[in-house]
């Protein structure tokens, strides 16, 4: 059979498995409102860590962080794995603090919209909405672009079948059924990533052979005292943490936590399984250099390059497909959740299930376009830095709000707006060329430091300055567990 064939084969089979144990998840119980948002207090320690993980770790880690490993080295990848893995801390922390102050809440700009109000409020759901977007047509087109770099199958076909797959076990089973996959995506994942490291070091001939040729065209990629590689790394570390901050995806899971106990344990310990994970991939970016590969597809060349058997193609598309599957499925969810405040707000005499039959469709409305620009082939790096950038600005704000009583919905609203704009001025173009002449224009860490130190020197210069004019005002975080109310009643038998 043609490799084409093949390729087109493992793509549907893969997915229609998952499929199929998704459905079959979600027909175990009904289904309500809630569950599909956040499946409240339900999973262990066992189960919460291998959806973070699996949800974190989604097709983008054999796309992204090879090319950082081929351009900007090990200090690079460094940068990427701190940047990745330290959200997790943040969350620990997070986690219980919000569930504190929410103890029936769903998503994060639940909170800004009765912390902030509503202006606050549009620009958060807006931020994450892009995020989100940005993030899940990252995804579909990293599948989309791995299977054709491998088995020749057009863009838009992959596309369509992977994101129809998610889109039926996900509206049926919502948060529940994509956690249940998760956990099978994340036994799957560690292994095959593992064994993809080892075969590709075997078939060059072992680490030291397979290492030699970049040592002598490049070995500034194996020193952590290499500038570009320092830099890149640093403004990774800034970027990610701010876009993680971002996304619903992280929220909904400290809820479906069974306790406070359960939330730092699953996410302290997704930190000390997706650093060494993201570094074993970005090495494959610097093994790629073996034969002068150096862009997103890195990874998938180097695979082609070394003529592997084809159990190893599939074992790659497998691993590929549950490492998208896992992360598509919840963006899809997690963008379909974060509208139910305005669906509730719009249709307050609706009924929760009509309310979640709302939230499905908008989960199919959302992912049709993501197909569309899927099959275009975008560079996933370049997708991700533009969605940084507007988490940039709003991370300190929205935060900050967490812990400070002074903090007004109208600093935080203009200080997110300014920060944002101060950071746009010095974003670079797809080519990562400057837009314009201005000074530091083009360079991604001053366009990330700068949203968040202006957001920060803003917000507590404000506060300051409104507490010299005798302005005493001062927000009850009472009232956000007094107005924010679970959808449903109905208590579910914890899982893991």
């Amino acid at each position: 059979m043609a490799i084409g064939a093949v390729g087109l084969w493992v793509t549907l089979v893969t997915a229609a498995v998952f499929t199929v144990l998704g459905v079959i998840q979600a027909s175990r119980q009904a289904v309500d409102l809630e569950d599909f948002m956040v499946s409240r207090n339900r999973f262990g320690t066992g189960m919460a860590l291998a959806t973070v993980v699996a949800s974190a770790m989604g097709a983008w880690i054999l796309f992204s962080p090879p090319e950082v490993g081929a351009t900007s080295g090990v200090a690079g990848i460094l940068g990427y794995c701190i940047g990745q893995a330290t959200p997790a801390v943040a969350f620990a922390v997070l986690g219980p603090r919000i569930r504190h102050l929410m103890p029936q809440g769903h998503s994060l700009n639940e909170y800004v919209l009765y912390r902030f109000g509503n202006a606050m409020y549009w620009v958060t759901l807006a931020i994450i909405t892009f995020y989100m977007f940005v993030y899940l047509t990252a995804e579909l087109t990293a599948i989309a672009k791995a299977v054709e770099l491998m088995a020749g199958v057009p863009l838009w076909v992959t596309a369509l079948v992977v994101m129809g797959a998610v889109f039926v076990y996900t509206t049926v089973g919502g948060l529940g059924a994509t956690i249940f996959t998760d956990a099978i995506q994340f036994a799957l994942i560690v292994p095959l990533l593992l064994l993809s490291f080892g075969v590709v070091v075997v078939a060059l001939g072992g680490w030291e052979a397979a290492i030699a040729p970049v040592l002598q065209s490049a070995p500034e990629l194996f020193s952590l005292g290499y500038g570009p590689g320092q830099k890149f790394g640093l403004t990774l570390i800034i970027a990610i943490i701010a876009a993680e901050m971002f996304n619903q995806a992280n929220w909904q899971r400290i809820y479906a936590c069974r306790n406070d106990g359960v939330v730092r344990r699953a996410f302290l310990g997704s930190f000390l399984v997706i650093v060494p994970l993201l570094f074993i991939a970005g090495l494959l970016g610097i093994l790629g250099m073996h034969f002068g590969f150096s862009d997103d597809r890195t990874f998938f060349a180097l695979i082609q390059e070394l003529a592997l058997p084809r159990i190893v193609t599939i074992g790659v598309l497998v691993l590929v497909l549950a490492l998208v599957m896992s992360s598509l499925d919840t963006l899809v969810n997690g963008i379909a959740s974060v509208f139910t405040t305005d669906l509730l707000r719009l249709f307050p005499g609706m009924a929760t299930q009509g309310i979640l039959r709302l939230c499905r469709g908008m989960a199919v409305v959302v992912g049709i376009p993501a197909i569309a620009i899927a099959a275009r082939g975008y560079n996933v790096l370049y997708l991700f830095l533009l969605a940084d950038l507007v988490c940039a600005g709003a991370l300190f704000p929205v935060l900050f709000g967490l812990y400070s009583r002074r903090l007004t919905g109208t600093i935080a609203l203009w200080s997110t707006l300014i920060a944002i704009g101060t950071g746009a001025l010095f974003f670079p173009r797809p080519d990562f060329a400057p837009w314009n002449g201005l000074p530091g224009s083009g360079d991604l860490l001053v366009s990330f430091t700068a949203p968040v130190v202006i957001s920060i020197l803003l917000c507590l210069g404000s506060i300051t300055w409104q507490a010299q004019q005798g302005h005493t005002q001062v927000f009850n975080f009472l009232h956000l567990s007094q107005k924010i109310r679970a959808y449903g009643s109905a208590d579910k038998e914890p899982v893991g």
